[in-house]
């Protein structure tokens, strides 16, 4: 599982012309998986991505209660070694990646956090706003 983790000042996802999950003062994160993700892995992201002290004052979102709103990345394991066209063999399929991304959506919320999600499968426009910028990758 991959997490690329952004501090914003807002952030949104929006879906034919619909906002499905927007933030303020919170995380965006990107998450993609892979084939061998499990259930157990998305629960030790989750937990990463909640106690990350990557806010101001270097707190986290468990300390500050700061929204996060998580979006479904497969590119995340884009490969382009090779040529200029990149391959997507390490990314998951749809059928196993859904149920990662519920259960790590799940383990925030379980954790107390404020969850918003982008829609999984479809073309979705994701507008943020970096504060810092800070940005961290998460890879387990």
């Amino acid at each position: 599982m991959r997490a690329v983790v952004q501090t914003v000042g807002r952030a949104s996802v929006t879906v034919d012309g619909e906002v499905v999950g927007a933030i303020e003062n919170g995380l965006l994160v990107l998450l993609g998986v892979t084939h061998g993700d499990t259930a157990q892995i998305a629960d030790q992201v989750a937990r990463k991505v909640w106690e990350l002290r990557i806010l101001d004052d270097e707190k986290s979102a468990s300390d500050t209660g700061a929204p996060i709103l998580v979006v479904s990345q497969f590119t995340l394991y884009g490969d382009a070694r090779k040529g200029r066209r990149p391959t997507w063999n390490a990314a998951a399929p749809a059928e196993v990646a859904e149920p990662m991304v519920r259960a790590f959506c799940a383990a925030l919320r379980q954790r107390g956090a404020t969850v918003e999600t982008g829609r999984f499968r479809a073309h979705m426009l994701v507008e943020s706003v970096n504060v810092g910028p800070r940005t961290i990758l998460l890879e387990y």
